[in-house]
């Protein structure tokens, strides 16, 4: 992994360094949206304000007792808005938490989805990740606090997590700029379209459920064409989640 020159001007908020300038709170005339989501304590904070230039910079979901944080950067003319989802174990709906960043990821359409992960606790967070991965296709895994798992004589095959996961994976230690070259680069492919992705989904299901997922599915699609992934939202609905049936019904998905 590459390692960001020092410089006396490296915290500033414009900093420039391979084509990304950091904009702070100025999210207007944005390209793309990048969502940003992780388990607690992963480090997305860090992740955030090494894209952004920001130290802090938060209010409230709306209607929400939520924290949120918006940022953006600018990488090679293209103008990203970053949003910084909750940290949460999981996207089952069972916190307010876990509603606003599932919903930001399922309706808020998000040009791409990173997800920051302790390289020293992999597994623990890979339950997140295939949740998230089941809502969307265009993602990226910050495989980050790297340092630490070498200091624990950790090793993770990158290649081999990026083969299963069908995503690309980006190893970092945000905290000392390494890999947020590589980060920016591989978010800027897959929201262009270069790369593309092709990630891990549930198979094997009984005939029974998927025939039912199936013709619920199109039946999403018919009453709301522009809605995404309307195979996961027939999931949800089999399983009874009363924040989808609240949001299909009032019509407000964000």
């Amino acid at each position: 992994m590459d390692v960001l020159p020092h410089s006396n001007c490296e915290n500033c908020e414009h900093f420039n360094a391979d084509g990304l300038k950091k904009l702070g709170v100025d999210t207007t005339d944005f390209d793309y949206i990048v969502a940003l989501a992780g388990n607690p304590n992963t480090g997305k904070s860090t992740v955030f304000n090494a894209l952004t230039g920001l130290r802090q910079h938060t209010g409230n979901w709306p209607g929400k007792t939520v924290t949120r944080a918006e940022g953006a950067f600018q990488y090679n003319e293209k103008k990203y808005k970053l949003v910084d989802l909750p940290g949460t174990y999981s996207l089952l709906s069972t916190s307010e938490d876990e509603e606003v960043a599932r919903n930001f990821i399922l309706f808020g359409k998000p040009d791409v989805t990173v997800i920051v992960v302790d390289a020293n606790r992999l597994e623990r967070n890979l339950n997140l990740v295939l949740q998230i991965l089941e809502i969307t296709d265009k993602a990226v895994l910050c495989l980050n606090l790297m340092d630490e798992a070498k200091r624990n004589n950790i090793e993770i095959n990158i290649r081999s997590l990026a083969k299963d996961l069908g995503i690309p994976v980006v190893p970092a230690s945000a905290r000392y700029k390494e890999g947020i070259p590589e980060l920016i680069q591989t978010i800027s492919d897959v929201a262009s379209g270069k790369i593309i992705c092709k990630p891990h989904r549930i198979k094997n299901i009984p005939k029974d459920i998927e025939e039912a997922v199936r013709i619920l599915s199109d039946k999403i699609k018919k009453e709301f064409p522009n809605i995404p992934n309307s195979r996961w939202i027939a999931f949800r609905l089999l399983e009874g989640d009363n924040q989808i049936i609240e949001a299909l019904e009032s019509g407000v998905f964000v």
